[in-house]
């Protein structure tokens, strides 16, 4: 094994929360900081909206708080997913380091590989996806909810995608970060998100039962968020070499974490608004 990179275990927090964590580690690894690696749930359940998604005509505010989900806009791009029962991973490095690519699709496979590899560990037969060439550069979907089809090495088991992840690079940093739902709950996600009618909602929640998969339902058998997030790391360790001692937020992030939650994510303003522009490169 080589180099020793951070391993922060955050519990279950709310969706500001970890979305301001996130970004405080970005800040934290442009200026120094060493790469980190942290796994995290969500308490209570939120919908992460992507960069660019619009608020108004893609979520039902009233559906999410009838049913207590959080809404959250989240700095990468995408569409919706719907964080309840999950393991959450965050990876958090230099653009410049050497073991990530310049290349954002070449940067998903390395850490694909490493997620695969934990999948493996954890008894599943799981792969990357190469999309068709017809699909390569397509445009997503009608539908705003994440999970619908994969796209450049996400990761799938039985040809179900079982992990979403998005990435976006700025100050020098690449931040990626994915759901991996231990179960999905169809109904409850195709409840707060808003439809051209019952029709469309109908369709395209079979679209996502057809092409979607969580940890249990592809095991045939439960799985806790500490087995999957332990295997998870195994193989990330395994495949890109390096170790993982574990540790906590500086207390400058946590810090600058209470800002974020307080002046950003718990905000309508941010929230409700569609990003035009991110600074550095966005992937979704």
């Amino acid at each position: 094994m080589g180099e020793t990179w951070r391993l922060v275990r955050s519990g279950h927090l709310t969706g500001a929360r970890n979305m301001a964590i996130d970004e405080a580690v970005i800040e934290s690894v442009a200026a120094g900081g060493p790469p980190t690696l942290r796994f995290y749930g969500w308490e209570p359940a939120a919908i992460s909206l992507g960069y660019f998604q619009d608020f108004d005509s893609e979520v039902d505010e009233a559906a999410c708080q009838s049913l207590g989900i959080d809404i959250v806009r989240r700095l990468t791009g995408g569409r919706a997913i719907l964080h309840d029962v999950e393991v959450t991973y965050s990876l958090v490095i230099s653009e410049a380091h050497p073991l990530i690519p310049r290349s954002i699709t070449e940067s998903y496979r390395v850490i694909s590989e490493g997620l695969v590899r934990g999948l493996e560990l954890l008894g599943l037969e799981a792969k990357m996806t190469v999309p068709p060439r017809r699909a390569r550069g397509s445009p997503l979907g009608s539908s705003p909810a994440c999970f619908d089809a994969p796209s450049w090495y996400e990761v799938t088991v039985g040809g179900k995608k079982i992990i979403g992840s998005a990435q976006v690079r700025r100050r020098g940093v690449v931040l990626q970060h994915g759901s991996i739902p231990l179960d999905l709950d169809a109904d409850k996600l195709f409840a707060v998100l808003k439809f051209d009618g019952d029709a469309a909602r109908s369709r395209a929640k079979s679209v996502f039962k057809r092409n979607a998969t969580s940890i249990r339902e592809a095991l045939g058998q439960p799985a806790s968020f500490l087995d999957v997030s332990d295997r998870l790391l195994e193989g990330l360790s395994e495949v890109l070499g390096v170790r993982f001692a574990e540790g906590d937020l500086t207390a400058s992030e946590e810090r600058r974490a209470d800002e974020l939650v307080r002046t950003r994510y718990a905000t309508r303003e941010w929230n409700e608004r569609r990003g035009t522009r991110v600074e550095g490169r966005l992937a979704t």
